[in-house]
C-alpha cells in the first residue's frame, strides 16, 4: 500500500477501521516520523544481545584446547544388577567421590596435588558413632578412650597399643583414622594384622575428597571430626603418635581442639611400644588426669655436698619424660655454696630448650639461706616444709629428694604409673582407698626408722609365684613410715601437714610433755612430726619391692653421706687434742674403715629396662587393700587393727600433746586441716608471743566471747569483798585487829611518857586532826563513786562517813595506811571491772 494511502484514509474499509478504534488524544506529531522510528526498549535489547554474543565468541575461542591435548572421555557408570543389595545414598556419594577428582582451580599457582577446599562432609563417621550408643557416650564420665592417627605409619604404631589396652577390659577403646589415604577400612585393618581378638571400635573420620584436600581443609576436618566424636563419645583421653611421625595439619588441629574441649591429649614417643606400654594398664579416669597432674621436686642441699648434688641433678636431666611437662625444681642451698655447685647451677637450663621454637620458661627456684648458725630441729622442719605449698592441692604434688640419691632414667615412668593408678583411678576414688595413702616412695628402705636392724620387706600373702625368673614373688606394700630420700607426697596431704606443723610448733614446750624420738638422727627432723600425723590419721606410704641387688628406681649412695645439719655436732678443738698422725703414702693403702660407713646393703643400679618387666605380676594392677600393711614399727597388721591403733593414738595425742580434756569430744575432721588434734588454741598463740595481746590496745576490754581466766578465784573473791567494804566504809577484820593492838600500844606508850613535852602532844593532836581530814575527804570520794553504783549495791552500803570519827584509834590507823589503801583500791577496781557485773562506764 502506498504511503499516502495510509496517510489519507479515503478507502472505505480503511475508514471503517479508523472508526472502530478508540478515540484518544490527538497526536500532534507527524505520523510519518512516528511510523518510521523504533521504540527505545527495542534498541537497548538489541545492544545487549550483541554484547552477549561477543562475550560468548570470546570465551569459545579462548577455551579451545590445543591440538596436543588428549580428548576427554565421558565417565561411564555401570548399572548394578537387579539382585544386588541396595546401598545407602552416602555410600554412593563416597564411591563417586573416590572415583572422581574435584575440579581444579583456574589459577596455575594452586594447580597441585592437594588443592581442594570445598565443603566438608563425613559420609562414614555417622554410622560408626551411632553404633556406640550402648557405651554411654552421652555421659561426661565414662570409659571411652580414643586413639587417633592421620598417617599409615602412625596408625601401625598405635594399633598394637590400642589392642593391648582393649585386651585388659578396663576401657572402651576407639580408633579414628583422619588421614588422606583412600584405603578402605577393611583393607586398613587387614594390612595392620587386626584380628577378631582386637576389641576396638573403628571410626572412619576422613572427609570427602580427602586425597585431594588441602592442608587447611584437612586441619578443619580433623577439628570438626573430633567435635562430632566429642558429641557422641565424650572420650576421657585422646592418644596420638609422636608429632615427628604425624602430619603437620593433624598435630596442630588435634592440639587446638583437645584444648578447646578440655580433653587430655597424650602424645606418645617413638619408643612407646617398648617403654610406654604401662599406659595400657590404666583406666579412663587415670588417663583423664594425665595432663592436669603437676610434680614439683624439692631438694635440700647440705653444706659441702656438691658432688652428691650434681650427680642427682644430672640424673634428673637425663631422665625420660615421654613428652610430659618437666617438674618444677626447687633447691634449698646452704649459707656457703661450694664453687662446683655454683658453676653447675650457672649453666643449668631446666627444662631443656625446645629447638623447634617453643617458648622457654625456667622451672628452677633457688633458695639461699642467710643465717650462718645451725638451725634447731623445729627451725629445720619449718624451713623444709614451707618450701612448697601447692596451688592446686588435688593435682599438684611434691617429690622430696635427698642429695645422696641417684634417679633412674625411667623414674618418671614409675612415678606417673603409680600416681595415676592409686590417686586418680575410678577404683581408688569410688572405694575410698586413696584417702589413707599419703604418697609414694621410690626407694626401698634398708633399715627400720630407728636404725636398729636391717629391714625385711614382706612377700606375697598367698605365696603365689607369677614371674618364674625371680626367685620369689615380691609385692609392693604399705608402711606407716615417712621417707626423705625419694618420696612423693600428695598435695592435699602436704597442706594438712602444714596445718599440723603450725599447731604443733605453736604449743608451749613447758606444757607439752616430751615424747620419745622414734626416728634416727640419720634422717631430717621433719619426719618426726610427719610420723605423728600419719599415726593420728592412719596414713601410709606405698613402697616398691623390687628384687634386691638388681635395677632400682632410686639408688641411695652412702659413701659421701652427710647427716642432717640440725643433728650435726661439730667437734670442739682444744690444745688437748691428739696430734694428727703422719701417714706414709708408700706404706698406707688409704683403705677406708668399713665401720665408719652407714651399714647398708649393696647398692642397686638405676633402672634402664622396660618398667613392666620388673613390676610384680608383669604390671598387673593390684588394689591397695590387697597389699601388705605394716605399722611404723614394721609389724604386719590387718586393716581393722590398723584403724583401731590410729584411733587410740589420736585419743592419746589429743590428751597429752593437744592439751584436750578427757571429757571433750573430738570435733569433725575437716579436709586438709589438723585443728581437731589440738584444743588449747590460746596457749598456741601465747607460744607465738601473742597471748597477752588484745585487739584495740591495753585500755580496751576483751570481747565477751573470750573466756575469763579463773585462776586464784578464792583470792579474787576476798579482794572483791574487801573492796566493797572499803567503799561502804566498813573496817576490815584485819584492820580491826590492828586497831585494837595499836590502841593498847598507845596506852602503854602514854603511861611510859607521862613526863613528855606538851609540844609532842600538840603535834600528835595535829597529826590526828590531819589524818581525820584526809579520811573524811577520802570517804567523800567514795560517796561520789557510790552514787554511780546500781540500786542493788546502794542497799548494801554501810554507814555514812560520819561514823568514821567514833574512835581516834581507827582514824589514826587509816591515816597511816591511806596511801596503801589508794593503791590497793586501784588494783581492786580492775578486778571488779573484770569480774563484777557493773555498768559500762565508757572505757
Amino acid at each position: 500500500m502506498p504511503m499516502f494511502g495510509r496517510i489519507f484514509a479515503n478507502d472505505e474499509e480503511l475508514g471503517k477501521k479508523d472508526d472502530d478504534r478508540k478515540r484518544g488524544k490527538i497526536n500532534t506529531r507527524s505520523p510519518v516520523w512516528s511510523a518510521r522510528k523504533s521504540p527505545p526498549w527495542r534498541r537497548k535489547r538489541t545492544v545487549l544481545y550483541g554484547l552477549i554474543a561477543c562475550i560468548a565468541l570470546f570465551l569459545f575461542f579462548k577455551n579451545i584446547p590445543p591440538p596436543d591435548h588428549p580428548p576427554l572421555v565421558r565417565p561411564h557408570y555401570p548399572r548394578p544388577p537387579r539382585d544386588a543389595p541396595q546401598t545407602p545414598p552416602h555410600s554412593k556419594a563416597v564411591n563417586e567421590a573416590s572415583a572422581h577428582k574435584p575440579p581444579r582451580p583456574g589459577k596455575p599457582s594452586e594447580a597441585e596435588n592437594h588443592y581442594f577446599n570445598g565443603p566438608i562432609r563425613f559420609y562414614k563417621l555417622a554410622v560408626s558413632l551411632h553404633a556406640i550408643s550402648r557405651l554411654r557416650g552421652h555421659v561426661e564420665a565414662n570409659k571411652n578412650v580414643l586413639f587417633a592417627a592421620s598417617s599409615l605409619r602412625s596408625a601401625s604404631e598405635l594399633i598394637p597399643i590400642a589392642c593391648e589396652m582393649a585386651g585388659w577390659d578396663r576401657n572402651d577403646v576407639h580408633f579414628a583414622f583422619m588421614g588422606r589415604d583412600d584405603l578402605d577400612m577393611d583393607e586398613f585393618k587387614l594390612l595392620n594384622g587386626v584380628g577378631e581378638e582386637c576389641n576396638v571400635n573403628w571410626h572412619d573420620a576422613r572427609p570427602d575428597f580427602s586425597p585431594w584436600s588441602s592442608d587447611y581443609r584437612m586441619g578443619v576436618s580433623v577439628s570438626a571430626g573430633l567435635g562430632h566424636i566429642q558429641t557422641f563419645m565424650h572420650p576421657q583421653a585422646v592418644i596420638v603418635d609422636d608429632p615427628s611421625r604425624e602430619e603437620g595439619f593433624f598435630t596442630n588441629a588435634i592440639r587446638g581442639k583437645a584444648l578447646e574441649l578440655g580433653r587430655a591429649l597424650i602424645e606418645l614417643t617413638t619408643d612407646a611400644a617398648e617403654n610406654l606400654m604401662w599406659i595400657t594398664r590404666l583406666d579412663s579416669a587415670s588417663l583423664a588426669a594425665f595432663h592436669t597432674t603437676y610434680v614439683d621436686i624439692l631438694i635440700h642441699a647440705p653444706p659441702h655436698a656438691s658432688g652428691s648434688l650434681i650427680r642427682l641433678l644430672k640424673s634428673i636431666e637425663n631422665a625420660d619424660y615421654f613428652n610430659h611437662r618437666r617438674p618444677h625444681l626447687t633447691i634449698e642451698l646452704p649459707t656457703e655454696i661450694d664453687p662446683p655447685t655454683a658453676d653447675y647451677l650457672d649453666e643449668l637450663v631446666w627444662p631443656p630448650i625446645d629447638w623447634f621454637g617453643a617458648p622457654h620458661t625456667s622451672q628452677v627456684t633457688l633458695r639461699h639461706r642467710i643465717p650462718r648458725r645451725i638451725f634447731t630441729a623445729d627451725e629445720a622442719s619449718m624451713r623444709i616444709v614451707e618450701s612448697f605449698y601447692p596451688a592446686r592441692p588435688a593435682d599438684s604434688h611434691v617429690l622430696v629428694l635427698s642429695p645422696h640419691v641417684e634417679l633412674s632414667p625411667l623414674y618418671f615412668h614409675f612415678l606417673m604409673y603409680h600416681l595415676l593408678e592409686y590417686k586418680y583411678s575410678s577404683t581408688s576414688r569410688h572405694s575410698g582407698e586413696a584417702k589413707n595413702l599419703i604418697g609414694l616412695s621410690l626407694e626401698l628402705p634398708q633399715t627400720y626408722l630407728n636404725e636398729s636392724k636391717l629391714f625385711t620387706p614382706p612377700k606375697t600373702s598367698d605365696g603365689s609365684k607369677v614371674n618364674e625368673e625371680l626367685p620369689e614373688e615380691l609385692t609392693p606394700f604399705l608402711w606407716q613410715a615417712p621417707s626423705s630420700n625419694a618420696a612423693l607426697y600428695f598435695g592435699d596431704k602436704w597442706v594438712e601437714f602444714h596445718s599440723f606443723l603450725t599447731s604443733r610448733l605453736s604449743l608451749d614446750p613447758a606444757k607439752a610433755p616430751s615424747r620419745p624420738k622414734l626416728i634416727s638422727e640419720m634422717y631430717p627432723s621433719w619426719l618426726e612430726h610427719l610420723l605423728e600425723l600419719m599415726r593420728a590419721r592412719g596414713y601410709a606410704l606405698l613402697y616398691p619391692n623390687l628384687p634386691p641387688g638388681r635395677e632400682s628406681v632410686a639408688s641411695v649412695h652412702y659413701e659421701l653421706f652427710h647427716p642432717p645439719e640440725e643433728y650435726s655436732k661439730p667437734k670442739p678443738t682444744s690444745a688437748a687434742d691428739p696430734p694428727i698422725p703422719v701417714i706414709d703414702p708408700q706404706k698406707e693403702t688409704f683403705a677406708t674403715d668399713p665401720s665408719s660407713h652407714h651399714p647398708k646393703q649393696a647398692e642397686s643400679s638405676p633402672l634402664t629396662s622396660n618398667l613392666l618387666s620388673l613390676l610384680p605380676k608383669s604390671g598387673t594392677v593390684q588394689e591397695l587393700f590387697e597389699l601388705p600393711l605394716l605399722s611404723h614399727e614394721g609389724h604386719e597388721l590387718d586393716y581393722s587393727a590398723f584403724d583401731s591403733t590410729a584411733r587410740a593414738f589420736t585419743t592419746s595425742f589429743r590428751r597429752q600433746i593437744g592439751q584436750c580434756a578427757a571429757t571433750k569430744l573430738q570435733p569433725e575432721v575437716k579436709p586438709m586441716k589438723a585443728d581437731d588434734l589440738f584444743c588449747d588454741h590460746d596457749n598456741d598463740r601465747s607460744g607465738l608471743g601473742l597471748g597477752d595481746f588484745h585487739l584495740g590496745g591495753p585500755h580496751r576490754r576483751p570481747p565477751k566471747s573470750m573466756p575469763t581466766v579463773k585462776d586464784d578465784s578464792e583470792i579474787r573473791q576476798n579482794e572483791f569483798e574487801a573492796h566493797l567494804n572499803r567503799q561502804a566504809g566498813k573496817p576490815l577484820k584485819a584492820e580491826e585487829e590492828n586497831s585494837e593492838e595499836s590502841a593498847k600500844e598507845e596506852v602503854a606508850k602514854t603511861k611510859e611518857s607521862e613526863n613528855g613535852d606538851a609540844e609532842d602532844q600538840s603535834e600528835a593532836a595535829a597529826n590526828r586532826k590531819g589524818a581525820k581530814e584526809k579520811a573524811v575527804k577520802k570517804e567523800s570520794d567514795v560517796e561520789d563513786d557510790k552514787v554511780e553504783e546500781d540500786s542493788d549495791q546502794e542497799e548494801d552500803k554501810g554507814p555514812d562517813a560520819e561514823d568514821l570519827a567514833e574512835t581516834d584509834t581507827k582514824t589514826d590507823k587509816k591515816a597511816e595506811k591511806s596511801q596503801a589503801d589508794d593503791s590497793e583500791k586501784d588494783t581492786s577496781k580492775k578486778d571488779v571491772d573484770e569480774k563484777a557485773p557493773v555498768r559500762d562506764r565508757g572505757w
